[in-house]
């Protein structure tokens, strides 16, 4: 597919998902959410992709929603955030249920679906000056992207309470301190630090890991002996595979595993 509001590419197996509307700081519009939803698809149907990145270009992550778009469509408004919200949320559950991981690069703001995009990302790297806010309240409207799913788990629920209602701005800082995020970088080695723990993860056993990311997505609405029970079913599941043996062996002759197999 020829993306318009997207770069997409691929490079010793990690794809990378640029937001490509720089002037308007990569605000989420139907033709950028439509592009986005073929390419997380894409990311999760190619086995040769171990590893997901999503970043922006310019001063922004993701501003959110398109603020002008909604203008000129408000004499039928309802309609058009749904279906736009159909998609973006499909989004979202790709994301989330795609048996690899997926970075999020914050190099700059994160508002409203733009934080709900990051949020839903496994993990996130935030550059120094990156910002981090809800905003949606300051439009007069409740969340959408999962934040209202999202927030609580991450922060706490009074915390998230904070965030929605009043759109307080959070540094990079307070947001890593928070459990927002993962990890801050300096803004001039922000997408070395990206690409360092992509290549780490691109290294690793992508089936393991897509299945780790598969229990503790359940963990919150499992009991812990239905946990448990995901984990043996998972677990046996896994010591079939090569990836395994090949963990073993290096376990066994001390050196570092060398994972290769492409996710299945």
């Amino acid at each position: 597919m020829a993306y318009k509001t997207l770069i997409y590419t691929v490079e010793d197996s990690i794809a990378t998902i640029t937001l490509n509307r720089p002037d308007c700081y990569n605000a989420l519009n139907g033709q950028m959410v439509e592009e986005l939803l073929e390419a997380v698809r894409t990311c999760r149907e190619d086995r040769a992709v171990r590893v997901v990145v999503l970043m922006g270009t310019g001063r922004a992550f993701c501003a959110g929603g398109d603020v002008r778009e909604l203008l000129d469509h408000s004499a039928a408004i309802a309609p058009h955030i749904k279906r736009l919200l159909i998609s973006l949320h499909n989004v979202i559950s790709c994301i989330c249920g795609m048996s690899k991981p997926v970075i999020a690069g914050v190099g700059g703001v994160a508002a409203g679906a733009g934080m709900g995009l990051a949020m839903a990302c496994d993990l996130v790297i935030a550059a120094q000056s990156a910002r981090f806010t809800m905003a949606y309240t300051q439009l007069g409207l409740p969340p959408d992207a999962g934040s209202s799913y999202f927030l609580p788990r991450l922060v706490g629920l009074r915390r998230a309470m904070e965030l929605t209602f009043t759109n307080r701005v959070l540094t990079s800082d307070e947001a890593r301190e928070w459990g927002l995020i993962n990890r801050v970088a300096p803004d001039t080695a922000f997408a070395a630090a990206v690409y360092a723990m992509a290549k780490e993860l691109a290294a690793g056993p992508t089936l393991a890991m897509g299945r780790a990311k598969r229990l503790l997505g359940m963990s919150d609405h499992a009991s812990l002996e239905a946990q448990m029970e995901n984990e043996a079913k998972l677990i046996a599941l896994s010591g079939q595979t090569a990836d395994f043996c090949e963990g073993m062996r290096a376990f066994v002759e001390k050196r570092a595993p060398i994972f290769n197999l492409p996710p299945r």
